[in-house]
């Protein structure tokens, strides 16, 4: 009795706390006892049912056995309690707090096997399981709780990025923070990676055609806003490409050019990274204007930005690390201010706000609540802010001190 209360309490504790991740790939792979297991785990109330029926029956035939053998050892009640005291103790000792210890330090040792004999002894006791857990069930639907909804076990993203975090060697370093990274673009909006409209390059068809023609053929992109005047008359968006062979026939003007441009795509901002990225998908689109409430645009996304938030900068130096940063000998760095505090946070592993403005430039300019002069110098959270170079009232650049290099340089 004593062994099949072990076996009981040691099954229920490996079985409940065996990971149901792990154990459902063993069960693809075709395992036998991973496939029983997931079947009884399906139904938590049943395969509880079925072991507290058989842990109950052996604990009180044992407590039964050992009051027949106190009362002939010993008369009338010092039987009972030499009975009672020793049954106790070696059910707590042996058939509980044993093999439930072991069980929970090895759970799938332990709650594989078992699964051959409560998979069958659960379909044989089914019509007294079936009765038990009629009436526990509906105990718990009284106190709010649903047994079915108890069955699943569904991984939040948070739950996910702990996982993914603390997986160690079984998934290489590299491949943990791209899977972090494909969980946080949840967090992250197309205005976090886009290019600030007043540096975005493209064509402009309003300017002379010699000039239109240099920005075609010493453009280091594939894909070129074309507008006329202002990149709020855009027209369109052109693939050089497709002006290659117009321009080597010499049949290319203005005309042709607006001609062969394809209609804009328009993005709403605040649209998640994560969103996004699936509409690129969906509408066959790499590249993307985001428009504000107004219809005035602000920036525009690519699908290679988001794609570099998952797969990194394609680069290993750290010092060029990110676009437009740079590290200066004395441990300060040199920053545009197009560079959005996001990234040097990601990438540097620096904590500046990130609830207020988006960029260098704005965080800068909201501290200082004034227009931005060349030699202003300020300190953000611990970090020391010198601009460097203003243009059209805005920080075209800035050099910045991070709090370590502060005291280092002290």
């Amino acid at each position: 009795m004593l062994l099949l209360s072990a076996f009981f309490s040691g099954s229920e504790t490996g079985l409940m706390t065996m990971n149901r991740y792990r154990l459902r790939t063993r069960a693809k792979k075709g395992e036998r006892s991973a496939r029983l297991a997931q079947s009884l785990l399906e139904r938590p109330d049943r395969l509880i049912g079925t072991i507290l029926l058989g842990n109950n029956f052996v604990n009180t035939l044992a407590a039964s056995i050992a009051t027949l053998i106190g009362l002939r050892l010993f008369p009338g009640e010092t039987g009972i309690a030499v009975a009672t005291g020793a049954v106790t103790l070696l059910l707590l000792v042996f058939g509980e707090v044993t093999p439930k210890t072991l069980s929970a330090i090895h759970p799938e040792r332990l709650g594989l096997p078992a699964a051959y004999v409560l998979w069958p002894l659960q379909r044989l006791l089914f019509p007294l399981v079936w009765l038990v857990n009629l009436i526990g069930n509906n105990l718990l639907r009284l106190l709010g709780v649903s047994p079915e909804e108890a069955a699943q076990h569904s991984l939040s993203a948070e739950e996910l990025r702990t996982v993914v975090a603390e997986a160690g060697a079984m998934i290489p370093h590299r491949h943990q923070k791209m899977l972090l990274s494909i969980l946080d673009l949840e967090k992250e909006t197309v205005e976090d990676i886009m290019v600030p409209r007043n540096e975005i390059t493209g064509i402009d068809i309003s300017e002379p055609w010699e000039q239109v023609r240099a920005a075609i053929v010493d453009s280091q992109h594939t894909r070129l806003p074309v507008f006329d005047g202002s990149i709020d008359n855009l027209r369109g968006v052109i693939h050089l490409r497709r002006v290659v062979r117009l321009a080597a026939e010499n049949n290319l003007d203005p005309h042709s050019l607006v001609g062969l441009a394809s209609e804009p795509y328009f993005i709403p901002e605040g649209t998640p990274l994560n969103q996004q990225l699936l509409n690129f998908q969906n509408q066959k689109r790499r590249i993307g204007f985001v428009v504000d409430e107004y219809g005035d645009i602000q920036g525009l996304v690519t699908l290679e930005d988001i794609l570099e938030e998952v797969v990194g900068e394609f680069t290993s130096d750290p010092a060029t690390r990110i676009k437009n940063v740079y590290a200066d000998p004395d441990g300060c760095y040199r920053v545009n201010g197009s560079v959005t505090i996001r990234s040097l946070n990601k990438n540097l592993g620096w904590k500046l706000p990130l609830d207020g403005p988006k960029t260098v430039n704005g965080l800068v300019l909201e501290k200082l609540e004034t227009m931005p002069q060349a030699g202003r110098r300020i300190t953000i959270k611990g970090y020391e802010f010198e601009i460097t170079e203003t243009r059209a009232n805005a920080v075209k650049s800035a050099r910045v001190r991070p709090p370590g290099e502060q005291r280092a340089a002290a």
